[in-house]
């Protein structure tokens, strides 16, 4: 199955242009660096749906709770794994 996880946009890392921006989302705690290329408008604090490392589009905060609370109740974020930055 394939799915997006909301996650909260913490800093954008790398902005050389629209097509190369990257940025680092927590995932409950579980940081990870994402593309940004297809959300342009997507600014700090901002959260988002990611799809196999890609954000594809912007959510707001409280469906986004809602969405990763039943991911949770699912099993469906074991795949997530360990933060890769610390």
């Amino acid at each position: 199955m394939c799915l997006s996880i909301p996650g909260k946009l913490l800093e954008i890392t790398s902005q050389l242009d629209e097509t190369f921006r990257t940025g680092r989302v927590s995932f409950d705690g579980v940081i990870k660096e994402v593309s940004l290329a297809l959300v342009p408008e997507a600014k700090v604090n901002d959260y988002i749906l990611v799809h196999v490392g890609v954000a594809i589009s912007l959510i707001n905060e409280d469906e986004a709770k809602k969405t990763f609370d039943i991911l949770k109740q699912l099993n469906e974020l074991k795949d997530l794994g360990p933060s890769e930055i610390n």
